[in-house]
C-alpha cells in the first residue's frame, strides 16, 4: 500500500474527545493496523489533557505554532520543527499557547484511531 496525500486537502472534524481541538484523519487502522497518522489543529489555550497510551508509541511533529508538552513529570517548551516521541504507558499531554493555533502531524503505532 501507498498513498499520497496533501494536507491542503485533508479535511479536518471536530476532536470526538476535545472542545476547541480538530481532527484529519490521514491513515487509519481500518487501512493499517500497525499504523495510524493525524493531523491535530488545536486553538490558543486549549490543552490535551494528561493520558497515557496502553501500547502505542505516539509521534508529534510540530507543524506550526507553540505548545508546552508535559514530559518526564514536568511541562517543557515545544515549537514548529519539534519532534517529541512518548513511548508506550508514558503520562503526557499537549497545550497550545502563544497566539496561534498550534498544528502537529500525530503518529502512532500500532494504530490508535
Amino acid at each position: 500500500m501507498a498513498f499520497i496525500i496533501n494536507l491542503k486537502n485533508l479535511e479536518m472534524k471536530p476532536h470526538p474527545k476535545f472542545e476547541g481541538v480538530k481532527i484529519g484523519y490521514i491513515l487509519t487502522k481500518e487501512k493499517h493496523p500497525e499504523l495510524s497518522i493525524t493531523v491535530l489543529e488545536i486553538l490558543p489555550g486549549i490543552e490535551i489533557p494528561l493520558h497515557s497510551h496502553e501500547k502505542e508509541v505516539d509521534t508529534i511533529f510540530i507543524l506550526e505554532g507553540e505548545a508546552e508538552v508535559f514530559l518526564r513529570d514536568s511541562w517543557e517548551k515545544a515549537k514548529e520543527g519539534d519532534i517529541i516521541v512518548i513511548s508506550p504507558k508514558e503520562i503526557h499531554g499537549v497545550k497550545a499557547v502563544g497566539e496561534k493555533s498550534l498544528k502537529c502531524y500525530i503518529v502512532h503505532a500500532p494504530a490508535l484511531w
